[in-house]
């Protein structure tokens, strides 16, 4: 069955990112860590305009995850924006926002045809979040910047039709590169960042696998496209319920999309 999600990584990893998700007429962003003028282009090559948004949900407030809302939001200033009540407490930014637009996340929203619940992940944020997005029986879900998978994001996962998955890092590589101890203990540990092989344990373990998968944050320092592809895709082909996912990888200068633009 194909995925009714139709999905646009605009950019992921350490440099920024953004993700749009679309259903029929309702179009969300997750994240607007990459310049308003990149987003604007990004929506334009999908026949989008940003009014088009029904909101905008941020997982936390790193720098790589709202670079570009400040701007954003001063020149669309309709579009609402979604976060928890303590990740706006670390936007300095919201002072010179319009009121209206600012919307504390609840634990579930509706936007358009689509129902949005955010749920708890462990990373060194004040509140971060996964996303579960909802269109009728069918489900898609944001996980990124984990430090490790709990049962809460398991659950969210499992049963998932279309997966935006973090595959941080290679852990080899993180031991053997040049980052200092404390940033290679940061990356590894539990507030840290999945890495290639916990994505794909992950996959594997879910009773419900996805049928698409977007391989996302994947450092430039630590990982590899290709690394990352290889990696989960052989645990995936020796389990027969996994063998049928369609992997894709995102990428920090291009947007990778599960549907053509044509």
């Amino acid at each position: 069955m194909k995925t009714s999600f139709k999905i646009s990584v605009l950019a992921s990893g350490s440099r920024g990112n953004a993700a749009l998700i679309q259903v029929g007429p309702t179009a969300i962003l997750i994240d607007a860590g990459i310049s308003c003028r990149r987003i604007v282009q990004g929506l334009k090559e999908r026949n989008l305009s940003p009014r088009d948004l029904g909101g905008i949900f941020l997982t936390h407030e790193h720098k790589d995850h709202i670079a570009g809302l400040e701007v954003f939001a001063r020149t669309y200033g309709e579009v609402p924006i979604f976060a928890s009540e303590k990740t706006w407490t670390r936007l300095p930014f919201r002072r010179t926002m319009n009121r209206d637009q600012m919307r504390v996340l609840p634990r579930s929203c509706v936007v358009g045809g689509l129902r949005i619940q955010p749920f708890s992940i462990p990373h060194d944020a004040i509140d971060p979040v996964g996303y579960e997005i909802f269109y009728n029986e069918r489900k898609c879900t944001y996980l990124t910047d984990c430090g490790f998978v709990t049962k809460t994001c398991e659950q969210a996962v499992d049963g998932a039709e279309a997966l935006i998955l973090e595959a941080n890092h290679d852990e080899d590589m993180v031991r053997g590169g040049p980052y200092p101890a404390p940033l290679k203990a940061r990356i590894l540990g539990q507030e840290g960042h999945l890495s290639n092989r916990a994505a794909a344990d992950l996959l594997e373990k879910v009773d419900v696998p996805p049928e698409v998968v977007f391989l996302a944050h994947l450092s430039e320092m630590n990982n590899s496209p290709r690394l990352a592809y290889d990696t989960v895709k052989s645990v995936l082909e020796d389990n027969p319920r996994t063998r049928d996912v369609t992997l894709y990888v995102a990428s920090q200068k291009e947007a990778v999309s599960n549907f053509s633009l044509k």
